[in-house]
């Protein structure tokens, strides 16, 4: 490659060894192949189950309940692994949302690449909270530490000196340093890491241990009723054969057999939705956890604000500067107050750029801005005041001491000179009269404006100093300097959706604590009374802590790393469900703590990324809420289709329960391969169409959605109220069809009376099924209230389980081998009154809670 320039490729050379050695990308893990993924839904615990009971059934001698069984193993395999390839394709998609970007100098000028696009020979420009995209060589570097963990598994940041090797994956904790590139892409330690665990198991989510939970609960309890059934039947005096299809019947009607493919659709959906919204789940497990969240400790710069600085003031002891004209372009002007100095902004504007990376540049006739948005506005405002900034860039500086966000400030060494940038509170003690009060009221007139305000100054020096405390001595304050970040004009609504929905929104902010009350202020953040501390002034009792963090608007300002961490672990422990945003590479661990990590995708550093659970990808706070209200509707799905299907389990074991309540003096109602039919063909279909529901109206109104998918609600909406009315239509519509062919109770039913009747139960299942599709769209408001057609996917799935019905039960070949015929006028009629009874019996159920919430809800009468 020969002797590694400092000055980078060009642009040319760079092109042709991109197309050389190809992409800067790792070798993607061969996804499981098709015959593993089908081999996983033919073995887990479901599975193995109705393996067992085909088996059992083939050898009692009962090919066609075998091949029924069978039947529905394959359709449940098949489904699985059809949606498993939908999320797989999603989560591509998803990925492609957020691509990396890095710095590089090339032709001696830094540019902005695609980490794809990163070649042997570039120079990397490393700075904290990057992620290093390719193996290098350290060419120069400044106060380098690195986190090498996710390559040596050791968790304290290690220095690098110049020379040594850096490699991809590992992430720059503090310093910078430019690096040339050594190795990319496949040829990279991280790749040969990557080829060794690309055949890792993922963990296993909360969510799917809760589901895996309810489906072996409800699936013992099925096997243990069955073989009750079973032993009943052979008391009475059944043979063996007919005992123990009876008992599969039992089973396999207490079993949700559409279950879990209907959870992984619906997760899917989720996902793909908050996508939609720039939301982006990094976690699976977070679209559970996002409906539970109860606190979400917000930052300020870039969620409640647009991100988007302009240097709007700038004091100085010879006079003030101040310009009106927002965003990037530099060619707006400064104006001086009279008798203000020139020379002075000049010098503060200065020593402001040759502290700062991030710049502007000229893009399809708009200016935009590169690297921090606050170094952007810093470079416009040397621009305004007439620095040449590419030129003094050009200089380069002689020693760089990084920002660290304890000292909360950073220095260079250039031109004979240290020149220092940062937080006023950080910079003026070390500056000579650092205490004046022509500074002080500056600077208090500043942050009371809501600017975030930054300190510049300097000193001569001589050589060049060893540390950073040895440097920023004794200096000389050039200036202050007012940002102006407006906030963002739909915060204000999303802070209200909070309200409602129950969720405490406090500030956690490094900004300064007038800057940040004056933000909260304006987006009606801070409430009155509302508690206004500094990280230093927080509580040393976790509990004080914890109730001052509880009251809602509070501000927390100039916090810490640790501080941060301290705050999402004292909220936890008090119950609380935390969401916790982050751009920085020290918010990382807080990121890692709270229940969900929020970074920031446009502004926000890869080391906040990859420690959280969800990235947003445009920064808005009101993302967030978003994310929240489909997080919460995701997990009311899951409760809606599990309340569906549970419904018809009760109307399945109907038949069953009255059969041994008669001592078998009551023909069976409905045979297993007509309940397989409805479980796994006519139910599967609407069941999707529920996961698919859209979020509700109300559904940010209340209190963070918490619990058990498996809960007392659901219980009683479908074992107490909804699956006993399609139970009872179910065998009315059997009981009189009989009657109506001339049986006689305890008496021999003619078989095709027997399967007429049969088909009268069936057939009532199903529509009322299809009207429990709508009523199971919500827990409290009727499909009257809430439309019928508002779940688009939803009317055409019912139609499509009823014409499954029909065909069912109308294609002779197929009634005979099912048991059952098309019903007579009176079952007809029965299952439509019992859809008809399923509407009202839900539309009473409702009013009557919704009366009990009335009532409580209703101060008591004064004695």
């Amino acid at each position: 490659m020969g002797t590694p320039s400092a000055q980078g490729l060009s642009a040319e050379e760079a092109a042709q060894r991109l197309a050389a050695d190809g992409p800067n990308v790792l070798p993607h893990p061969r996804p499981r192949s098709l015959v593993r993924r089908i081999v996983a839904q033919l073995t887990h615990f479901f599975a193995l189950l109705l393996w067992f009971a085909a088996t059992l059934a083939g050898l009692a001698g009962m090919p066609q309940l075998t091949v029924a069984i069978v039947a529905v193993v394959a359709l449940n395999a098949t489904f699985s692994v059809i949606q498993e390839s939908r999320a797989g394709r999603a989560a591509e998609r998803l990925r492609a949302l957020l691509p990396a970007r890095v710095n590089v100098r090339r032709g001696g000028r830094p540019v902005v690449v695609d980490a794809t696009e990163v070649v042997r020979g570039d120079v990397l420009l490393l700075a904290a909270g990057d992620r290093v995209p390719a193996d290098g060589q350290v060419l120069a570097g400044n106060g380098l530490l690195l986190d090498t963990s996710m390559l040596t598994g050791e968790s304290e940041p290690a220095a690098v000196d110049d020379g040594a090797e850096l490699f991809a994956g590992t992430f720059v904790v503090e310093g910078e340093a430019d690096t040339v590139v050594t190795a990319t892409g496949e040829g990279t330690r991280l790749a040969a890491i990557a080829r060794l665990t690309a055949a890792a198991d993922e963990p296993v989510t909360p969510l799917t241990r809760e589901l895996r939970r309810v489906v072996r609960t409800i699936s013992l309890v099925a096997l243990g009723v069955g073989g009750s059934f079973y032993a009943v039947a052979l008391l009475l005096g059944m043979p063996t054969g007919a005992s123990f299809v009876l008992g599969i019947g039992v089973t396999v009607a207490l079993v949700p057999e559409g279950l879990l493919p209907t959870v992984t659709l619906a997760l899917a959906i989720g996902a793909e939705r908050m996508a939609r919204r720039n939301v982006l789940v990094r976690n699976l497990e977070a679209v559970e956890t996002l409906g539970s969240v109860t606190h979400i400790c917000t930052d300020k710069t870039g969620t409640l604000t647009q991100n988007q600085m302009t240097v709007v003031a700038v004091w100085t002891a010879g006079g003030t500067a101040t310009t009106d004209v927002p965003g990037y372009d530099p060619r707006g002007s400064l104006r001086l107050s009279a008798g203000g100095s020139r020379e002075a902004v000049l010098r503060a504007a200065r020593t402001a750029v040759l502290c700062s990376d991030g710049h502007v540049r000229q893009e399809d006739g708009r200016w935009v801005a590169h690297g921090d948005p606050m170094e952007a506005a810093l470079d416009v405002l040397a621009r305004r005041a007439g620095v040449d900034t590419d030129a003094v860039r050009a200089d380069g500086a002689r020693a760089r001491f990084p920002f660290d966000p304890r000292r909360r400030r950073m220095s260079v060494v250039a031109d004979g000179h240290v020149h220092v940038k940062g937080a006023p509170d950080a910079v003026l003690p070390l500056c000579r009269g650092g205490d004046d009060g022509a500074a002080a009221a500056a600077l208090h007139r500043l942050t009371a404006r809501g600017l975030r305000v930054l300190a510049v100054a300097g000193t001569a020096v001589t050589g060049v100093p060893a540390t950073a405390d040895q440097a920023e001595r004794d200096l000389e304050l050039y200036g202050l300097l007012g940002l102006e970040d407006p906030p963002r004009t739909d915060v204000g609504e999303a802070l209200d959706a909070c309200r409602r929905a129950g969720v405490t929104v406090v500030m956690v902010t490094g900004d300064h604590p007038a800057t940040a009350v004056a933000i909260a202020d304006e987006v009606g953040l801070h409430r009155p009374g509302a508690p206004v501390v500094t990280g230093d002034e927080l509580p040393a009792d976790d509990g004080e802590l914890g109730r001052l963090l509880e009251r809602p608007g509070a501000v927390v300002a100039r916090v810490t790393p640790e501080q941060k961490l301290r705050i999402a672990r004292v909220l936890r422990s008090r119950g609380h469900v935390v969401a916790m945003t982050g751009d920085g590479v020290n918010d990382g661990p807080a990121l890692h703590e709270a229940d969900i990590g929020v970074a920031m995708g446009a502004s926000g550093t890869d080391v906040a990324r990859e420690a959280s659970d969800l990235v947003i990808l445009d920064d808005h706070f009101a993302s967030i809420v978003a994310g929240v209200e489909q997080g919460r509707a995701t997990y009311v799905n899951i409760r809606r289709f599990l309340t569906y299907h549970l419904t018809d389990n009760v109307a399945e074991l109907a038949p069953f329960v009255a059969w041994a309540l008669t001592a078998g003096n009551l023909p069976l109602a409905l045979g297993v391969l007509q309940i397989l039919a409805i479980d796994v063909g006519t139910d599967t279909i609407s069941a999707v169409a529920l996961g698919a529901e859209p979020p509700s109206r109300g559904l940010l109104a209340g209190p963070p959605v918490t619990g058990a998918l498996f809960n007392g609600s659901v219980a009683r909406r479908a074992f107490g109220v909804l699956g006993p009315v399609v139970a009872l239509g179910s065998m009315t519509a059997f009981v009189l069809s009989l009657l109506g062919s001339g049986w006689r109770f305890g008496g021999q039913a003619d078989p095709a009376a027997l399967a007429a009747a049969s088909g009268a139960a069936f057939l009532t299942v199903v529509v009322s099924q299809a009207a429990n599709a709508f009523v199971c769209r919500s827990f409290t408001v009727t499909p009257f209230r809430l439309g019928w057609g508002t779940n688009r996917w939803l009317p055409p799935a019912v139609a499509a389980s009823l014409v499954l019905s029909l065909v069912l039960l109308g294609w002779p070949a197929v009634a005979r081998e099912m048991g059952h015929t098309w019903p007579g006028p009176v079952g007809v009629l029965v299952a439509l009154a019992t859809a008809a009874a399923t509407l009202g019996v839900d539309a009473l159920d409702k009013a009557a809670r919704a009366r009990r919430r009335r009532g409580l809800a209703r101060p008591p009468a004064s004695a």
